[in-house]
């Protein structure tokens, strides 16, 4: 176990403990819109818009500013406990570390998304940086396309 809080797969737990002593260490403020916004992140299973995370924080705290909540998502971030990717309509998704670093796919006819293991992109990922010397971010990428239930109708 951490001194700053309860790990998983060698990464730091989302939890009040570890987040208020990761603050204090650089200098920063525990508010009560950023205790909302920890409490409503940790019992997230997936992903989240920056959007429904400040309605769900609004209910815990009305006085909760979306400014302060897209603020504290870039502190987490740095921190390493936060990640945040791209849908297919460009928009940002937050999400609690997974325990598995991920990429999206998404039908563009349905709607629907998936995660998609690292692993099942890594020889894309390979040749990516073979031949242009670029290093893929997993977690920033989405797909799109057409799911085989669409494309059979």
């Amino acid at each position: 176990m951490s001194q700053r809080g309860s790990t998983t797969g060698g990464r730091e737990r989302l939890t009040e403990a570890t987040v208020r002593a990761r603050l204090r260490e650089r200098g920063q403020r525990w508010t009560s819109q950023r205790r909302a916004l920890i409490e409503v992140m940790s019992g997230i299973d997936g992903h989240i818009t920056g959007a429904e995370l400040v309605e769900r924080c609004r209910a815990i705290d009305p006085s909760t500013i979306p400014s302060t909540v897209y603020r504290t998502l870039d502190v987490l971030e740095e921190l390493g406990l936060v990640r945040h990717s791209h849908g297919a309509d460009g928009r940002e998704e937050y999400h609690v570390l997974p325990e598995i670093e991920h990429a999206h796919l998404y039908c563009t006819t349905c709607g629907e998304s998936w995660d998609l293991a690292a692993g099942e992109l890594s020889s894309l990922a390979q040749r990516l940086g073979e031949s242009r010397r670029f290093t893929v971010d997993v977690a920033h990428l989405t797909i799109s396309g057409t799911c085989g239930v669409c494309g059979a109708r």
